[in-house]
């Protein structure tokens, strides 16, 4: 069984130890450590194999390793270092607030993070701000996130307010118990108009900058159902069962329907041949139109059920609105 030197909520380093039960034998070490400590991400325990900071029976090693019974290990995680993140004052929509955590309502257009050619106005920063100090398992530039939207993506998002909650909170994430409900107006209509995409996601060899369905891929899960047929569109209600990279969108567009407005997975072409009394309003929108529109989970400290339930804004209304009239002019004519 794992022990380890649990850390409190300020900076001190931890040192966690594993001996190699049955469980674990015979599985590669990156595997054993996932499964031994769900409150440590993929990458992040990717990166303490590859400094050294993961010792096997005193040795360090590759995350290829196979485990054999009674291996011992030994985890060493550096003391977190604090936010370098600057706050930024911001009108935040807040759906719930305590001493744990918050839920915060983030619009699209708004980077959840500092990354790749964003450095200011984001999310993280407006939080840092309302809040004064979050979680910082997420490290210097992401304290308090313990999952993200894209840019495009308006939603619901919960923050860690203290490591506690942000453990609690990715081991759920990571047990896949987290509710994660969104809305999304695609080109077209999937056929058949309900059901599940069970597709393996990782990086497009060709265009890195993009995911794609590819063999080797993470497990990547999404149910979906049609709940309003539009003119050249639909309404689909979307459930996510794992958090891959642009889930959503990658499956949307794997049935032939990608997302109004996602330029980066083929809704351009598909826009352009779509009715001529629609064309225009998709044409338009200048994002992915995609709503995470409700969020369920477990509070970190009492236990209780956590739901909560976001409406859609008011760019996606107008959307919806501009089909469902374009329906009404169009009906008894061929419009192409």
């Amino acid at each position: 069984m794992p022990s380890a030197t649990r850390r409190p909520s300020d900076l001190r380093a931890e040192t966690r130890s594993l001996e190699a039960g049955d469980p674990l034998a015979g599985l590669r070490l990156d595997k054993a450590l996932a499964e031994s400590y769900p409150d440590l991400s993929r990458s992040r325990l990717a990166a303490l194999i590859e400094h050294g900071s993961v010792l096997l029976n005193g040795t360090r090693t590759k995350a290829s390793t196979r485990l054999h019974l009674g291996d011992l290990l030994e985890v060493s995680i550096p003391a977190a270092v604090a936010s370098t993140l600057a706050p930024e004052p911001r009108d935040l929509k807040i759906l719930f607030e305590d001493d744990s955590l918050l839920v915060v309502a983030k619009p699209a257009g708004v980077v959840v993070h500092p990354g790749a050619g964003t450095t200011t106005g984001t999310l993280a920063a407006a939080l840092l701000s309302h809040c004064g100090g979050l979680s910082q398992i997420g490290g210097v530039l992401r304290p308090g996130i313990v999952h993200r939207l894209d840019k495009g993506t308006s939603g619901l998002m919960v923050v860690a307010k203290n490591d506690r909650a942000h453990h609690s909170l990715s081991a759920q994430f990571k047990a896949r118990t987290v509710t994660k409900v969104y809305a999304a107006i695609c080109l077209g209509a999937p056929k058949p108009s309900r059901g599940s995409v069970l597709r393996p996601l990782g990086r497009d060899p060709r265009h890195r900058q993009r995911m794609a369905i590819v063999d080797g891929g993470r497990a990547a899960h999404t149910d979906y159902e049609v709940s309003e047929p539009l003119t050249g569109a639909s309404v689909v209600r979307l459930t996510l069962h794992t958090g891959r990279t642009h889930q959503i969108r990658v499956h949307m567009a794997a049935l032939g329907c990608p997302l109004v407005g996602d330029r980066t997975y083929g809704a351009s072409p598909l826009a352009a041949r779509s009715p001529v009394s629609v064309r225009q309003a998709l044409a338009a929108f200048e994002r992915p139109a995609l709503h995470a529109g409700v969020l369920g989970f477990e509070h970190p400290e009492t236990g209780n059920t956590m739901r909560f339930e976001e409406p859609w804004p008011e760019d996606l209304v107008s959307l919806r609105q501009a089909l469902r009239d374009a329906g009404s002019k169009g009906r008894g004519g061929d419009e192409r």
